[in-house]
C-alpha cells in the first residue's frame, strides 16, 4: 500500500525484513524440534539459532538467478551458518515456510485491527451517550420518515462494529494455523512433532489436514470478514457525508483553522475524510472475491493464489488499519448541530407524525383504509401549500369527530419516538 494510506506498525509487518525474519524463526524452531527428536545434530540447531541471518538485498540478488524466493533465502542463510546449513529446511517444502509465515503476519495484523476497533468503539459509545437524547429526523429512501435521536444513530454504528469485532476474533482464530507437513501434506519426510513444536512456539494451532498448503477457505473467510468491516466503515462514512450536505447541515467533519477546502473556492468545507473512507473501503473489499477464488487450487497445490495474496494481504490489512484509525479520529471530533437537527425535524410542519395520527384514528374506531385516506389527504395539503399538519387536521371534521384536541396533541409529541431509547441503549451497551 502507498505510504499515504499506511501506518508504520501495520506496514512493518509486511516489509521484507519482517517476512524473512519470520521465515528464519520458523526454520530455527523446526531445526530445534528435529534436534530434540535426534534427527539432526544439536550443533546444527545451535548454529542456525546463533548464526542464522540474512540480507534482503542479497536474497533479491540470488532470486534473480534462481527465480525462487525460498531457495534464495535459504542460500543466503547458509552463507552465514556454514557447514551445518545442510540440516536447515530438512523435510520441509517451501509452503511450509510461506504459509506459516503468512499465518503469523495475519495474526499480528489482526491484533492491530482489533485494537483499532476497540478505540473506535470507545469513541462511538462516548458520542452516542453524549447525543442519546438529541432529537433528529430519521430518513428512509432519503425522505423524512419519523423522529429518532442522533445517539441512536451512533448506537447502531457501535453495535455494527461490535459485531465486526466479534467476527474478526473468530477470523483470527481460523487463520492462525500451522502446517509443516511436507510436499503433499503426508509428513513423509517430516515428523508431525516438528509441526506441533513450531505451532506452539509461534502461538498457532495445528492445521488438521493440509495438502502442500493450508486450505484457502480459511483465508477467504478472513478477508471476507475484513470486507464486511470495511462495509461498516463505508456505511457510517456515507451517513456523515449526507448529514454534512449544505441542505442538511446536521453534522460536519472538524475543520481546522488553517485547513483549506478548495483550491478555487475559499468558502468550501468538504467532507473529505468520510469521502476518503468510502473509497478506502472499496480497496479492502477488493480482496474478497480474489480470496474466495483462491480456494480452488489444482490438486494438492498450485501457485495461482500466491501472487494474488502477496498483493491483497498487505493492501487489505494496511488499508483497513488506516481507515479505522481515520474513522475514529473523524467521529471523535465530529461537529454535531442539534439546532439544525431540530430545524430539519420541523421542516415538514409535523408530517413526520402522520403514523401517530393514523393509529389514533384507528384506535378511535375508524377503519384503517378510511383513516389512511384522511391522513394522506391532509398531508397532501401541507406538501403542496406548507403550513402546519396539526392545524390542517384540526379543520377536518372527520378528524375532529374522532379525536379530541388532547388526542391530536399527543400524536405530535416527539417523546413517543424517544421513549424506548433507554431500552435500546441498554441492549447495545449493557
Amino acid at each position: 500500500m502507498i505510504p499515504r494510506y499506511s501506518r508504520p506498525e501495520m506496514a512493518a509487518i509486511w516489509e521484507p525484513e519482517s517476512r524473512f525474519g519470520i521465515w528464519l524463526e520458523i526454520e530455527v524452531h523446526a531445526a530445534q524440534a528435529m534436534a530434540d527428536l535426534g534427527q539432526i545434530p544439536q550443533e546444527a540447531a545451535d548454529a542456525l539459532r546463533e548464526k542464522g541471518a540474512f540480507e534482503v538485498d542479497r536474497i533479491d540478488e540470488i532470486e534473480r538467478e534462481t527465480r525462487h524466493d525460498v531457495i534464495a533465502f535459504l542460500t543466503n542463510v547458509a552463507e552465514h551458518v556454514g557447514e551445518h546449513s545442510r540440516f536447515v529446511h530438512k523435510g520441509l517444502t517451501s509452503s511450509d515456510v510461506l504459509d506459516v509465515a503468512l499465518a503469523v503476519q495475519l495474526t499480528r495484523a489482526t491484533d492491530i485491527l482489533l485494537a483499532d476497533l476497540d478505540a473506535l468503539l470507545v469513541v462511538l459509545r462516548r458520542r452516542a451517550e453524549e447525543h442519546k437524547d438529541t432529537p433528529c429526523i430519521g430518513r428512509s429512501h432519503g425522505i423524512h420518515a419519523e423522529p429518532t435521536t442522533f445517539g441512536l444513530k451512533l448506537a447502531q454504528a457501535y453495535a455494527e462494529f461490535d459485531r465486526g469485532r466479534r467476527r474478526l476474533v473468530a477470523a483470527r482464530e481460523e487463520i492462525a494455523t500451522c502446517a509443516i507437513s511436507g510436499a503433499v501434506g503426508t509428513f513423509a519426510n517430516i515428523d508431525p512433532a516438528v509441526e506441533a513444536h513450531v505451532a506452539k512456539a509461534l502461538g498457532l494451532e495445528i492445521e488438521p489436514v493440509s495438502t502442500q498448503v493450508i486450505p484457502r477457505d480459511r483465508h477467504a473467510m478472513y478477508f471476507a470478514t475484513l470486507g464486511v468491516i470495511a462495509g461498516s466503515v463505508e456505511r457510517l462514512s456515507t451517513e456523515i457525508r449526507h448529514l454534512q450536505r449544505t441542505e442538511v447541515g446536521e453534522a460536519q467533519e472538524y475543520f481546522a483553522t488553517d485547513q483549506k477546502g478548495s483550491s478555487a473556492m475559499p468558502h468550501k468545507r468538504n467532507p473529505i475524510l468520510s469521502e476518503n473512507l468510502t473509497g478506502l473501503s472499496r480497496v479492502v473489499r477488493a480482496a474478497v472475491v480474489p480470496a474466495i477464488e483462491n480456494i480452488a487450487l489444482w490438486h494438492e497445490r498450485d501457485i495461482s493464489h500466491s501472487a494474488v495474496e502477496r498483493v491483497f494481504a498487505p493492501d487489505a490489512t494496511i488499508t483497513l488499519d488506516f481507515a479505522l484509525h481515520r474513522l475514529t479520529g473523524m467521529m471523535d471530533k465530529l461537529v454535531v448541530r442539534p439546532d439544525a437537527m431540530q430545524k430539519n425535524l420541523d421542516q415538514l410542519g409535523g408530517l413526520v407524525f402522520s403514523q401517530n395520527v393514523l393509529l389514533a384514528l384507528t384506535e378511535s374506531g375508524m377503519a384503517r383504509e378510511v383513516a389512511y385516506k384522511v391522513v394522506q389527504e391532509n398531508a397532501a395539503k401541507v406538501w403542496s401549500g406548507g403550513g402546519s399538519f396539526q392545524d390542517a387536521l384540526q379543520t377536518d371534521p372527520t378528524v375532529t369527530g374522532a379525536l379530541t384536541s388532547d388526542d391530536l396533541k399527543a400524536a405530535f409529541d416527539v417523546s413517543r419516538h424517544t421513549a424506548q431509547t433507554d431500552l435500546i441503549f441498554k441492549r447495545v451497551f449493557g
